[in-house]
Formats: C-alpha cells, sequence, structure tokens
C-alpha cells in the first residue's frame, strides 16, 4: 500500500497485477479493504492492474474533521477521475462498493471521459437518507439491532473487531471475515479518536456530506459499459436498489448473488471477477453491453 496526491489530497492505494495492463480503479466504501484481496488478485490475474483506493477521511488518504467534512459527493467523484489520469493508460474501469458506489455513479456522470465502464456493488441511486418512494429501505428490524449496540471502545482492537463481527451477524454476512477486516482497518486508521474510528469502520462521514444535486435522474445518461453486483439477502441495500439502477443505466448488466448480503463474500469472488473481466473487455472494444441475463442473474 502506497500514497498517490492527486490535486493537493492524499489518497491511499494498493495496486495488484501488471503496471501497464488496463487499469480497473476500486473505489473504497469507505475503505479499499471493501474490496477483498482475492478479488483484487483475480483482476489481475485477468490481464488488469487494479488500484483499491480510501476514500477521503479513510484508511491512508487524507484525514480532516469526519464529523465535519469539507468537501461534497462530487469531490469524491472528482477524486476518482483524477486519480484515473495520475495513473494512466487511458480510460478507467471504475467500480464502487458500498457509498463508493454513490461515488462512483456521480464519477462517471460528472466525467464521462475518465471511465471505460462502470461496476457498483451493494449500492443505490440515492443519497444518504430516506430513499425515492418507489426504493426499498434499510431492513427496519435489522438497523433497529445494528444501531442499538453500545459502540465499543475505539482504542481497544479487540473490542472493534468483536462490535464488527457482531454487525456482520446482524447483517447476515460471515462475522469471521469481518472481524478480520475490522481488525486491519483499525492498523490503518490513523488514531483512535471515535469520529475517525467510526468514519473508518462505519463510514458515518458519509452521512454528513453534501451530496446534491440528485443524480438518479441523469443515470440514463451513462454510456458506458455497466455491471450491476448486488446480494439477494442484502438487509442494508436491498436488492430492489440494484434493480432499479439496472433499469435506469441503458444496457446495463444485473448480477444478483443468491446467497450474498451487503459484503463479496468469498465464494462469490470468481463469479463477480469474471463478470467484471468481460464488461472491461466490452468496454475496451466499444461494443455494445449485453442486455440478456444469464445463469443467476436478473434482468435490468
Amino acid at each position: 500500500m502506497t500514497t498517490v496526491d492527486v490535486d493537493g489530497i492524499v489518497l491511499g492505494i494498493e495496486p495488484f497485477g501488471d503496471e501497464d495492463a488496463p487499469l480497473v480503479l476500486l473505489a473504497g466504501g469507505t475503505t479499499m479493504l471493501s474490496w477483498p484481496d482475492a478479488l483484487c488478485e483475480r483482476l489481475a490475474a485477468g490481464g488488469r492492474r487494479a488500484v483499491r483506493y480510501d476514500l477521503r477521511d479513510s484508511g491512508e488518504s487524507t484525514t480532516a474533521d469526519p464529523q465535519a467534512p469539507a468537501y461534497t459527493l462530487r469531490d469524491l467523484a472528482a477524486d476518482a477521475a483524477a486519480l484515473s489520469g495520475v495513473l494512466g493508460g487511458g480510460p478507467a474501469h471504475l467500480a464502487g462498493i458500498g457509498v463508493g458506489g454513490m461515488v462512483a455513479q456521480v464519477a462517471v456522470l460528472d466525467h464521462p471521459g475518465a471511465f471505460s465502464a462502470l461496476t457498483l456493488v451493494g449500492a443505490r441511486a440515492v443519497a444518504p437518507g430516506p430513499p425515492d418512494d418507489d426504493l426499498p429501505d434499510h431492513d427496519g428490524a435489522a438497523m433497529g439491532r445494528l444501531f442499538s449496540r453500545p459502540t465499543p471502545d475505539w482504542t481497544d482492537r479487540e473490542a472493534v473487531a468483536d462490535f464488527a463481527a457482531a454487525g456482520a451477524e446482524i447483517l447476515g454476512d460471515d462475522p469471521v471475515a469481518a472481524r478480520a477486516r475490522a481488525a486491519r482497518v483499525w492498523d490503518r486508521t490513523p488514531g483512535t479518536a471515535a469520529p475517525v474510528q467510526t468514519a473508518n469502520q462505519l463510514g458515518t462521514v458519509f452521512s454528513r456530506l453534501d451530496c446534491t444535486p440528485r443524480w438518479r435522474e441523469r443515470l440514463p445518461g451513462i454510456e458506458v459499459p455497466t455491471l450491476v453486483v448486488h446480494g439477494r439477502r442484502d438487509r442494508f441495500f436491498p436488492v430492489g436498489n440494484a434493480e432499479a439502477i439496472a433499469r435506469a443505466i441503458p444496457g446495463a448488466r444485473l448480477l444478483v448473488l443468491e446467497e450474498a448480503t451487503h459484503a463479496i463474500p468469498e465464494a462469490a469472488v470468481g463469479e463477480v471477477a469474471d463478470a467484471m473481466l468481460g464488461l472491461g473487455r466490452i468496454g475496451q472494444s466499444g461494443g455494445d453491453v449485453p442486455g440478456r441475463p444469464g445463469p443467476g442473474r436478473a434482468g435490468p
């Protein structure tokens, strides 16, 4: 892992694969560790330069005041476009997971020349807060359990890892994987102050961002090949959010992971990597996005 300076903003990055290979830029949600190591390695083995990175106020990226961020969602989208340019090699395949998927949608809309393809994992097309009436909201029972828990002692690495594991069980994710990821995130967090830890562990900085203007109505203007990936059992952003994105973006392919929840499970890494590699080939050739769903997929 290293850092790069992008227009005066430091961004933490980790590259996988040949430096001269086509770039797949993986926006964290909020830290880069939301993207599994195995997925990055599969992309690299498939002939891509996979670079995952931390959003601002997470990981090795610029951290200021997560409780009062002095930037907007569009600034984070601009970071993605600028990072693509700094890393070079032509337009990048941009992928965003969770809240990083919100960044990725706005980045492709605001900076279309910077990107050749788009992958969205576990995302939705509206800002944090109540969704549009036609979109499913968070699972109320799960969220009640998730957010009614006492917060851990952020200075205690094991307590933070236990907190993450318990949260994963509520959401239906793998608690063992969540525990390990939380410990790695803790190790990379610049300090144990509660606002900084919650920004890294829970992405709370996003709830304080200026996420205007709306971008959902602009989605039909996305012209790059697009893959939308979502867990069928996601309780945080139910799968109807992915279906709405796929309907809105012309030709988008929807890959539903039948046994997955919010995170990408180890068992699905190969399927997701293969779908992303296939999308990248379409983007490089300039062909149309396949519109017919295959096994395990739902049409847009």
